[in-house]
């Protein structure tokens, strides 16, 4: 029998058997929480669509840090991709 280490993600508990994985998901989240609270701060938004709001730009963080730069014509192509690395890991290591 073997033993797999695991890191659990606090705030939505999503399971990961890499380290560096779970903190950047972890990281992620915190980025999306940050958007949420600022929209929801700034505008009379339904808390389910600032959530929303807040996933699609910390999922697609570096797309939108390259549209700022410059190069505007990346943001037309976020809905566009396959799901992101960050998704599918999470689907293949999270607990059911």
């Amino acid at each position: 029998m073997s033993i797999t280490p695991m890191w659990r993600v606090d705030q939505d508990g999503s399971m990961f058997t890499d380290k560096k994985a779970a903190e950047e998901y972890d990281r992620m989240l915190e980025l999306a929480a940050n958007i949420t609270s600022l929209l929801e701060g700034s505008f009379e938004i339904d808390e389910t669509l600032a959530e929303e709001v807040g996933l699609l730009f910390a999922r697609n963080k570096d797309a939108f840090a390259k549209a700022f730069k410059g190069k505007p014509d990346l943001i037309l192509e976020i809905g566009q991709e396959p799901a992101s690395e960050d998704a599918s890991e999470n689907d293949d290591t999270a607990a059911a």
